[in-house]
């Protein structure tokens, strides 16, 4: 699940980490009492999506009036704002961040994730901050400095150390730096968070520093125990196919692309997209129906395929080990009896009771195609759809 930027700024402060006076603002007028009450001359007002790219896609506006600061949240507030992260669609903006302008010096990133490779959780950072830190990986590699964390809670002084050089910092700014990274760990053990970046980590004029974006990610396996935080939940922000897949048991996240998938297990599932944007097309979903898929699970995904209008065939790949290929046969002619998909669907069944699956098929006598061979099947998937294979 992840936070507004509000909603991780209003998670920061609990733990210390500074941030820049502001407010949330609904309406316009909200957004404009804001920035009277926090006074100053200059404001920034910030759609609030989960996505990264708002500058570039005039989300975040510098306002030197409170009349500005309305108007440019009348602009916002009920659009839906196109980043290169969102999608051709773009994401609803329901609020605003109304924020004192900051004196910026230096513009650095920060960022504490649970570290899979390392098997711990590292601090990534960088002295070039305020830019997608994908593309500083990309150009400038060298300038990306990782610091894992020992196993034992807290921030050992060489951290700061380690970091504090990273960003030439001076010696007194190591103090509010080892300050803010214990703020960081506690926050991330505490909340459950996977990933918390701050892109940029600002060094104002003045030496303090402050977390002028904020980024937090949480574990949807521990929200049971921080019902606080997932009260923070904006289901607007999220396709809501994704939902209803999730109310059925599925694992599915909605893509952009023209062929719908339906297959078992979360590696075969990312095997079969790629081999369908090799063979020149495009994926619609990831969607693993699991290893104990049911006719009524199914159905939903069949469901689901047939409200994207983007989707122009289905790919159901299935390797029959625990569950049974005439089991999901079953369901897929249960499915297309009660759904009627409307576009080609291509099956392919490999495993266990594979042959009386696509038997199964044959004697329905429904439009369904059986694919002998992962390569060829998705070759046909993609020729359904009007692809290049």
């Amino acid at each position: 699940m992840n936070l507004h930027e509000y909603q991780a700024k209003e998670v920061f402060s609990r733990f210390g980490i500074p941030v820049p006076s502001g407010a949330v603002a609904r309406t316009p007028a909200e957004a404009v009492a804001s920035a009277e009450r926090l006074g100053g001359s200059t404001w920034v007002v910030k759609a609030q999506i989960h996505a990264g790219g708002r500058g570039k896609a005039g989300g975040v506006e510098v306002c030197r009036s409170p009349d500005a600061v309305g108007e440019v949240a009348g602009r916002l507030l009920g659009k839906r704002l196109k980043t290169h992260q969102t999608g051709p669609d773009g994401l609803p903006v329901h609020a605003v961040w109304v924020e004192q302008a900051s004196d910026i010096g230096r513009e650095l990133y920060l960022s504490l994730v649970v570290d899979r490779a390392r098997e711990c959780l590292s601090f990534i950072a960088s002295a070039e901050g305020g830019m997608e830190i994908e593309t500083v990986a990309a150009s400038d590699p060298e300038k990306i400095v990782t610091v894992p964390l020992p196993p034992d809670p807290g921030v050992p002084a060489y951290v700061t150390r380690i970091l504090g050089g990273a960003f030439r910092m001076e010696s007194p700014q190591l103090s509010a730096l080892a300050s803010l990274l214990s703020g960081l760990e506690r926050c991330l053990r505490e909340s459950d968070a996977s990933l918390i970046e701050i892109n940029p980590l600002i060094v104002t004029r003045g030496g303090v520093l402050l977390a002028l974006d904020a980024k937090v990610n949480l574990d949807d396996n521990a929200l049971g125990r921080h019902a606080t935080l997932a009260a923070m939940d904006d289901p607007s922000q999220r396709d809501p196919a994704e939902d209803e897949a999730a109310r059925a048991g599925l694992n599915y996240v909605a893509l952009d692309g023209e062929i719908a998938c339906m297959v078992n297990g979360a590696g075969l599932a990312m095997a079969t997209m790629d081999l369908i944007q090799l063979k020149g097309g495009r994926p619609a979903n990831f969607l693993d129906v699991g290893g104990d898929a049911t006719a009524a699970r199914v159905t939903e995904a069949f469901r689901i395929f047939r409200a994207n209008p983007r989707v122009r065939s289905i790919f159901v790949n299935i390797f029959g080990g625990i569950v049974r290929c005439d089991l999901i046969a079953e369901g897929i002619i249960a499915a297309f009896k009660e759904v009627a998909p409307g576009v080609p669907v291509i099956v392919q069944l490999e495993g266990t009771r594979a042959v009386e699956g696509r038997r199964m098929f044959a004697e329905s006598r429904l439009p369904i195609e059986t694919a002998s061979g992962l390569a060829r099947a998705a070759e046909r998937a993609v020729r359904a759809a009007g692809g290049a294979a």
